[in-house]
């Protein structure tokens, strides 16, 4: 039982990791203003390949993961209050096997299934108001302030009597702050926001291992975010150098805290944007983890097909 209690502590651990890194992406341009009426879809597919830091928690060795994660998402934009405004949302499904080896016994796990859907409303607050296509193609961008707020809502697949899945039974709100500021070809963004979670009143319970039921809770995530992006003489091609840290996040069952959970990583990568057709794009995108402290240190690449239109689809 003993043993059966550690191997499972390992997975928890494990999949706080992950969910970290599904967590902290890496998004160059999230405040370009678009024309009033502006939609697009987009299909994208994310690969990770790395390991997991257990930051001493636990005598883990070779723990690894391969997993993808699929995105729908739709993006409207409109007017607020004579501002520009945007909201987004996004359905994933990931597919993974995971490694591991704790107390001289090697352990595998394959999960699939629907993640928790994600939303995001931004709104411009200062250099982008609401605008018509034509008014929008005579503007120059400048300095961009924007705030936004994103939700995770727990719709994903979840088990309370399993450690792992790839839903997370609580909701989880980022609002953010975001600058954009556009010197000839280049632009530079810098974000800034914090997660924060509600509680997960059925945290691995009702099982062979803890009949009754307890609480996972999950203290602030702090996120700073930065790009440095160049436009190419060709429209809409770009290629951009990513960059963020987060921190904090500890983690208490039952309402006692791990320190060693605390989280203090940081991610680089770069991203490039290829237009196909005047409604179709395609975005590439690497990244891999700089500094971690605790979770996981992985490698991303992520392909993303875009298509674009004003008012409706044609």
């Amino acid at each position: 039982m003993q043993r059966s209690c550690r191997l499972g502590l390992a997975a928890t651990l494990l999949f706080c990791g992950l969910r970290g890194v599904l967590a902290q992406d890496l998004s160059p341009r999230a405040y370009t203003v678009t024309p009033i009426h502006f939609n697009a879809t987009n299909l994208t597919s994310s690969f990770f390949d790395g390991s997991i830091n257990f930051n001493g928690v636990l005598p883990a060795t070779g723990a690894t993961g391969t997993y993808n994660v699929g995105i729908f998402s739709l993006y409207h934009s409109f007017s607020f209050f004579g501002r520009s405004a945007n909201v987004v949302a996004a359905l994933p499904y990931a597919v993974g096997n995971f490694q591991g080896t704790i107390a001289g016994a090697g352990q595998n796990l394959y999960r699939s299934g629907l993640a928790d859907t994600v939303y995001r409303l931004s709104v411009n607050l200062k250099g982008g108001p609401a605008m018509e296509p034509r008014e929008f193609a005579k503007w120059k961008q400048k300095v961009l302030i924007g705030a936004s707020l994103k939700v995770t809502a727990p719709t994903g697949q979840y088990d309370p009597t399993k450690l792992i899945g790839w839903g997370t039974n609580r909701w989880a709100f980022k609002p953010e702050i975001g600058y954009s500021q556009r010197s000839g070809k280049w632009v530079l963004d810098a974000y800034a926001g914090v997660w924060f979670f509600t509680t997960n009143p059925l945290y691995w319970s009702n099982n062979i291992y803890y009949a009754g039921t307890r609480s996972l809770s999950q203290n602030p995530v702090g996120a700073l975010e930065t790009h440095l992006s160049y436009d190419f003489a060709k429209q809409r091609l770009w290629v951009s150098l990513d960059g963020n840290y987060w921190f904090g996040g500890s983690t208490s069952i039952n309402g006692i805290e791990n320190p060693a959970t605390t989280a203090r990583n940081s991610r680089i990568g770069a991203t490039v944007s290829i237009p196909i057709t005047k409604r179709n794009a395609i975005k590439v995108s690497y990244s891999d983890g700089a500094h971690i402290e605790f979770g996981g240190n992985y490698q991303n690449v992520s392909v993303s097909w875009q298509y674009s239109w004003l008012g409706r689809p044609q």
